[in-house]
């Protein structure tokens, strides 16, 4: 029972985390639940479009409607990266409304193909979709920042924060909805970036991560204490070594990092979880 408690799970603390380091662009905080494998439903962006347009007022879809028919004749392809900005901004900034900003966003990155709006879109999409708990949406938002970050790695192989993104994709993405094969596939693609630099620890705390989710919890430890050793405030590895000592039944350990991971973030709400938690193993 233990082991569907964590495996595929980001925890409730590590959620908490997530929310503060990434405000809106997470989905609230709370358990996310072992999936049942079952056919993954679908996510269509731009029926989901048209859906939002219906509750626009009058002067909205005018406005949308001059955007989305800006390109005219001539260099198509930068009105293109123009006209899909715009349309980002206004679904974000003036609609409120974050997938479509997140389609528009990542369909301007593709135009552009610029290493650094690649990489932000991609990282932005990969954030967002670590909090996301309606499985079609995880499905669709995640292959989308797996076509940018590949794209990316296409054209800049060198860039190994890319090659990191794509592998924590498969993490928090792909290996919740698609069973532990996916989640094989992220470990592979960060080892390779590990092998040429071990002291990458973007990669090696993702690596920790992907042990933890794949019920590795030995080489978890191993990885995440190393990324603490270099970075003795890094939250997120505290609150995943804690829980990965909770999976192995080290409550002693467990407890020590859930304290530690306490006094660091030094807030009411996530005070409640660790206590909880802390309870739970008592």
């Amino acid at each position: 029972m233990l082991k569907k408690q964590f495996i595929f799970a980001i925890t409730g603390l590590v959620l908490v985390i997530v929310l503060f380091k990434f405000g809106t662009t997470v989905a609230p905080k709370g358990e996310m639940k072992v999936p049942v494998v079952t056919a993954t439903p679908t996510f269509d962006i731009l029926q989901n479009i048209q859906e939002e347009k219906k509750h626009l007022t009058p002067a909205q879809i005018i406005n949308l409607g001059k955007l989305e028919n800006s390109v005219t004749r001539g260099d198509v392809n930068n009105q293109l990266i123009t006209a899909n900005t715009q349309l980002a901004n206004y679904w974000r900034d003036s609609l409120q409304v974050f997938d479509p900003y997140l389609y528009y966003l990542s369909e301007a990155a593709k135009l552009d193909k610029s290493e650094k709006n690649l990489t932000f879109a991609a990282q932005l999409i990969l954030n967002n979709l670590r909090g996301e708990q309606d499985q079609a949406k995880l499905s669709w938002k995640s292959e989308l920042a797996i076509g940018l970050f590949e794209k990316g790695i296409a054209l800049y192989p060198n860039n190994d924060d890319l090659k990191v993104g794509l592998g924590s994709c498969f993490i928090f993405g792909k290996g919740r909805i698609g069973g532990p094969q996916e989640t094989m596939k992220g470990i592979q693609q960060l080892l390779s970036v590990v092998r040429k630099d071990s002291n990458n620890m973007k990669a090696q705390m993702m690596l920790g991560v992907g042990g933890f989710v794949s019920g590795q919890y030995d080489k978890a430890v191993d990885r995440l204490q190393k990324v603490i050793a270099v970075e003795p405030e890094n939250l997120e590895a505290i609150a995943f070594l804690a829980d990965t000592y909770a999976a192995k039944g080290n409550k002693a350990e467990a407890i020590k990092w859930y304290m530690i991971s306490k006094r660091l973030m030094n807030n009411p709400a996530y005070s409640m979880e660790v206590d909880e938690r802390i309870k739970s193993l008592r």
